[in-house]
């Protein structure tokens, strides 16, 4: 897929979370990158919203200086870095203070399409200790340990930017170090939802799946206490080969 393509496609996916019937973002709310063969990657800029975004309004920036800044723990002057970052000879708007957390999601989360939204259910969730816990439970349905993962990550709340983007880069650190795999869904406490796919569709499907499945909690949480999937049978299913089949249907797979 040419550069201009995958701009295009990102746009598509853009508007499309962004539309207000959905609640996932308000206002200027949320933002969305995707990764080119070169390793730079275009991302939402500062005060877009999605639900209107156009090509002119995604920044174009190399991955690695700001992917390095983020597995350091050095202070850093951000506007000098996303300077520092912006690919040579072109000219884009200033880069969302969340593109820090793509550059880790895109590159330590090994991403190609990165969704970040705030949806309001499931922000509700991850602004309460009792939604965390419920969170943290793991797979309530089979649908959404096939389409989410079996082991979603959360990272406790840290201040927007870069400070962010380290607590993710050290939390995706311990995963892969624990022998875990890369996960498809990283909920942020007290902010929102962070979903990870190989495709725009993967993405996209990631973070509707995961918003289902905050009010599948809502709803078992108001009947009773909730029941999750038995672990041995979320690890069973997610690699059976039907499922896998059906997965790759479901997020849009060639």
């Amino acid at each position: 897929m040419t550069n201009e393509r995958r701009l295009a496609e990102l746009v598509r996916v853009s508007r499309e979370v962004g539309e207000p019937a959905l609640d996932l973002v308000v206002l200027a709310e949320g933002n969305t990158s995707t990764l080119l063969d070169d390793r730079t990657f275009f991302v939402k800029g500062s005060g877009a919203r999605l639900a209107t975004v156009e090509a002119a309004d995604f920044a174009h920036v190399r991955l690695e200086p700001l992917l390095d800044a983020a597995l350091d723990d050095r202070p850093c002057d951000v506007r000098a870095l996303f300077h520092e970052a912006q690919v040579e000879g072109t000219t884009s708007p200033r880069p969302s203070i969340e593109t820090l957390l793509h550059a880790v999601a895109l590159g330590l989360g090994e991403a190609s399409w990165v969704i970040h939204t705030h949806p309001t259910v499931l922000t509700g969730l991850l602004c309460s200790t009792a939604g965390e816990e419920l969170l943290r439970r793991g797979p309530l349905f089979p649908d959404e340990a096939v389409v989410c993962g079996a082991r979603p990550l959360f990272v406790p709340y840290a201040e927007p930017g870069l400070e962010l983007a380290r607590a993710v880069a050290r939390s995706l650190a311990a995963r892969v170090a624990d022998g875990g795999e890369r996960p498809r869904v990283v909920y942020l406490a007290n902010h929102g939802l962070v979903a990870l796919g190989a495709s725009a569709i993967e993405a996209q499907a990631v973070t509707t799946m995961a918003v289902k499945a905050a009010r599948v909690r809502l709803v078992a949480a108001a009947a009773g206490d909730p029941r999750p999937l038995a672990q041995a049978w979320i690890d069973a299913v997610v690699t059976r080969e039907d499922e896998i089949e059906r997965r790759a249907v479901l997020v849009g797979e060639e």
